[in-house]
């Protein structure tokens, strides 16, 4: 029935079209505006005449309702020369025109900014999406999670340092209800070596952030919402690097680079490096492993926690061509290197225990705009043939003062492996957008993965549960309607459906599921003048479980088979104000509304001996809340915002056990997920300092969690329910640029009071540590 009313509104929509069009007279000039490379450029100013228009997300500007006479056309865009030409509309004339932009590097005393800049766009689509303007981050020591950690309406929840396992959250969903995307290309099998809490800042252009409802064209089975990281192509010629330097022997450092000729061959490279010894200082319940003697509360750095990672992203290909926009050939390699400090609570403690990981990903990019009139082609494809080895083999137990006792035979601090595993990942997406009309268009995109793990341990040759199948294959299909018109109304509509077939290998047979789901939503949004927008959007959105919910991931994650799909309906309300005083103070406020109901809600708990954690299902979780930031500039030296997060996640399961009875924990607050969070910032910024071209910026930002319990609310006494207390960090910043940008340098100081921070499960965070930065950065013209 509500798929038959949503097929209903989309024909009333279309009649309203239909209807407009054939009333309307007065001529229609309208195009779009792309770069040399063939991308939109969105946010220019189109001034026809007395007339302006700004150019929306596909590059797309309409004038409507114009008299029949000649125009002078103007288009502006920052970081592109003008075009200044004359139109001469005739009655009852249709005209469409398609515009390029070169390039301009000049540097300009003074410009008038009439015009949204890419990050505005994204985050006027009628999607509750935040999208983050990386470019003002790279000259930060901060990773994509430290950024992400930031945002309102998102915590990254860490197990420790720099490499630690993390958990996104997004109003509330985290892990795997949240997907996330390079450049709209799912991130699902880029393995260890390839995380946001070790991907650097410098990789991205920009990163959005969606919140619940999700594009169609990501296509994700995401519950949540997505985080898409878009490296962009802002410059053909270029060399950007940057080391950083910090406390705990911290070693971080990221090359960026790209060569294009004037016919069109170009070579691009990203490779970004991670060392850390981690070994900084937490309080802990110890007790000396050979006297017995017990010390509460005692101060003690980790021992064993040591990580380094290598990543390298190499591409080469053409652009700019008859037959492709974009059409490359790759490879990402990456390894890694992890020691294991704790287990998934910090009374377990280890000092041999480790892994190891690397990634081999050949892919291939194609992108060609106007394949055919009016269809956009985008297709991507790639193939993880890395390995991953679980190395514990020491039959030693620690304890936190770094002492151990050695055991005679055969053994291991957990359980004795060197179990060496290929989670093979496979991934092939494709997108196609047909544009009906400057204002219409329809989309199709699928997205197929599969995964199949491989492995042996050399210790257990003999053990076939290393042998058992491990598989599944997923495949996502869209389909897209879109409606926009020039700074009004923006309506999205659309229809996933989601096919999954598992296998888990057991001791005789292999047992095969295969599930289905079918999603839909839409998402509208309404410009009331320049200053004001309203949006909504409603999802009844799927995720499939994934690989390593069911088959676990070989360390502190234990495999369950019997998951089902989660089913959630999502509902966001919005809007974005923004005003100015005296043209020199600076407002600007959003705000969103969520609600959430999930079925066969997938979270965590502990194992039988709570030594790792388990995926299991709840059978209902709603989740209703909001979130708001508010920012304030005064001209282009201070700039100070804050926001705030609550969220509501309550267990709407009713009944458990066998037979079923009333749950004692129904109507619980869900326990270990923050309600109510939030951040402060502030920036001042001097202009010409030392000399002309020479920039010095001050920053503070602080980050506040309110306290929450670790278990169920209900169960337990007051005093053993273990909460978790307010956690209150503040972090301070110096940056310096010199010659407009080339040299730069920053130092950065991370948990300014020194604050005790948990995140997992009482897993606690880096205490004080001090960062230092150097940057060097080259834009040249091909």
């Amino acid at each position: 029935m509500q798929i038959k009313q949503l097929l209903l509104v989309v024909l009333l929509v279309f009649y309203q079209i239909q209807q407009s069009s054939a009333q309307q007279k007065a001529p229609v000039f309208s195009g779009t505006v792309q770069s040399a490379a063939g991308t939109p450029i969105h946010g220019a100013t189109v001034k026809l005449g007395d007339y302006t228009r700004v150019t929306n997300y596909n590059g797309v500007f309409s004038f409507e309702n114009l008299s029949p006479k000649a125009y002078s056309l103007t288009i502006v865009s920052i970081g592109f020369k003008t075009i200044s030409t004359n139109v001469n509309l005739g009655a009852g004339q249709l005209p469409k025109g398609q515009f390029t932009m070169e390039s301009d590097t000049r540097q300009l005393k003074s410009v008038e900014v009439m015009g949204r800049t890419k990050v505005l766009e994204v985050n006027r689509q009628p999607f509750n999406v935040t999208a983050l303007d990386a470019t003002k981050l790279h000259n930060s020591t901060l990773d994509i999670a430290g950024a992400l950690d930031r945002v309102s309406g998102v915590r990254v929840r860490e197990t420790g340092g720099l490499g630690s396992n993390f958990n996104l959250s997004l109003n509330g969903f985290s892990g795997n209800h949240i997907r996330f995307f390079l450049d709209g290309v799912p991130m699902d099998n880029f393995g260890s070596s390839f995380q946001i809490n070790n991907i650097p800042i410098n990789i991205a252009e920009r990163v959005e952030i969606y919140k619940g409802v999700v594009p169609m064209w990501l296509g994700a089975d995401a519950l949540g919402g997505a985080v898409n990281i878009v490296t962009g192509d802002r410059y053909r010629n270029y060399v950007d690097v940057a080391y950083t330097v910090g406390s705990f022997n911290t070693h971080r450092s990221v090359i960026n680079a790209a060569v294009t000729s004037e016919s069109g061959l170009t070579f691009q490279l990203n490779a970004f490096q991670n060392y850390s010894d981690n070994d900084y200082k937490v309080t802990v319940d110890a007790a000396d492993i050979n006297t017995g003697q017990y010390s509460p509360g005692t101060r003690v750095n980790r021992f064993h926690d040591k990580y380094h990672n290598e990543t390298l992203i190499a591409n080469v290909g053409v652009v700019n061509k008859s037959y492709a926009d974009k059409l490359l050939l790759g490879i990402t390699l990456g390894q890694n290197y992890k020691e294991i400090q704790t287990g998934a609570r910090m009374v377990s403690v280890f000092g041999q225990w480790h892994r190891r990981g690397n990634m081999v990903m050949p892919t291939l990019k194609y992108q060609k705009k106007d394949l055919i009139k009016g269809l956009d082609v985008n297709l991507n494809a790639n193939y993880n043939f890395g390995k991953e080895q679980n190395i514990d083999t020491a039959y030693r137990r620690y304890d936190w003062f770094g002492n151990y006792k050695q055991y005679a035979g055969n053994g291991a601090e957990r359980s004795r492996s060197m179990y060496k595993y290929g989670n093979n990942t496979g991934l092939a997406t494709t997108m196609l957008n047909y544009r009906l009309t400057d204002q219409h268009s329809l989309a199709l995109s699928n997205v197929f993965s599969t995964f199949n793990r491989k492995g042996s341990d050399e210790l257990n040759p003999a053990n076939n549960a290393f042998e058992r199948t491990q598989k599944t294959h997923k495949n996502i299909l869209g389909l897209g309607y879109m409606f926009t018109t020039s700074d009004k109304w923006d309506l999205n509509l659309f229809g996933k459906y989601i096919l999954q077939n598992s296998i888990v290998g057991q001791q005789n047979l292999n047992q095969e599921t295969t599930q289905h789901q079918i999603g839909y939503g839409v998402a509208a949004s309404y410009t009331i003048n320049r200053n004001l927008q309203l949006k909504t959007s409603y999802e009844k959105a799927n995720r499939m479980p994934e690989a390593t919910e069911i088959f676990g991931d070989v360390e502190n994650f234990e495999g369950n088979s019997s998951l089902k799909p989660e089913v959630s309906d999502n509902l966001n309300l919005g809007l974005m104000y923004s005003f100015s005083l005296q043209e020199v103070n600076k407002f600007s406020i959003s705000a969103n509304a969520i609600y959430r109901n999930a079925s066969n809600f997938i979270y965590y708990q502990f194992n039988q001996n709570q030594s790792k954690l388990v995926a299991d299902n709840r059978e209902g979780v709603t989740n209703m809340g909001g979130d708001i930031e508010t920012r304030y500039s005064y001209k282009d030296w201070f700039s100070a915002g804050i926001n705030l997060t609550y969220q509501n996640i309550v267990n709407q399961q009713q009944y458990e056990g066998n037979p079923p009875v009333l749950s004692p924990v129904y109507k619980d607050r869900m326990p270990n997920i923050p309600f109510l969070y939030g951040n402060g910032d502030v920036t001042l910024t001097f202009k010409d300092v030392g000399s002309k071209g020479n920039n010095l910026s001050v920053g503070y930002n602080l980050l506040y969690v309110h306290a929450f319990y670790l278990y169920w609310p209900s169960r337990g006494a007051s005093g053993d329910k273990y909460g978790i207390p307010k956690q209150l960090s503040h972090d301070a910043n110096f940056m310096y640029s010199m010659k407009n940008g080339r040299y730069n340098i920053s130092l950065e100081c991370k948990n300014l009071n020194d604050a005790l921070l948990y995140d997992n499960f009482s897993l606690q965070k880096p205490s004080r540590s001090f960062f230092l930065k150097l940057r060097y950065f080259i834009n040249k013209t091909s």
